[in-house]
């Protein structure tokens, strides 16, 4: 099961199967099963959040909180949560050129990658991880 919620903000409801399709994609690309939460929120939220867990005080587009560390789906099943930002989405979709949806598409996509284990703390891990997103992507 994949539930999306929504904190502080107003999401259209076009959004809401983009973030599904996204987190469901991005599982059965990875072979994996499992249930998860997206939450959608505001600066205010996510800041604190950023501040709390990772010692930044300061905005971001997506955080990702897994169950466990390292691949694979917990013993429940129970992946995690991830929390975006959609402001932030909203910023850089029209940064970068592309709608909205794309944008919330990409950080589900990578939000999920993280819960199943992936990151981008090297130059190798950024390009594999880089990839994945791009093949996932592609195939919604």
């Amino acid at each position: 099961m994949i539930e999306i919620l929504c904190e502080g903000v107003t999401l259209n409801p076009t959004a809401y199967p983009v973030i599904r399709n996204a987190a469901e994609q991005s599982l059965r690309c990875l072979g994996q099963a499992g249930d998860l939460t997206v939450l959608v929120a505001g600066e205010t939220r996510i800041t604190e959040t950023n501040k709390t867990f990772r010692g930044q005080d300061s905005v971001t587009d997506v955080l990702s909180f897994p169950t466990r560390e390292g691949e694979g789906a917990a013993a429940d099943g129970y992946l995690g949560d991830i929390l975006i930002c959609l402001s932030r989405a909203k910023e850089q979709a029209k940064a970068y050129g592309h709608s909205l949806s794309r944008e919330l598409a990409f950080l589900t996509v990578h939000g999920v990658l993280h819960l199943l284990g992936w990151d981008h703390m090297t130059e190798e891990d950024e390009l594999a991880m880089r990839q994945k997103q791009r093949e996932i992507l592609e195939k919604l």
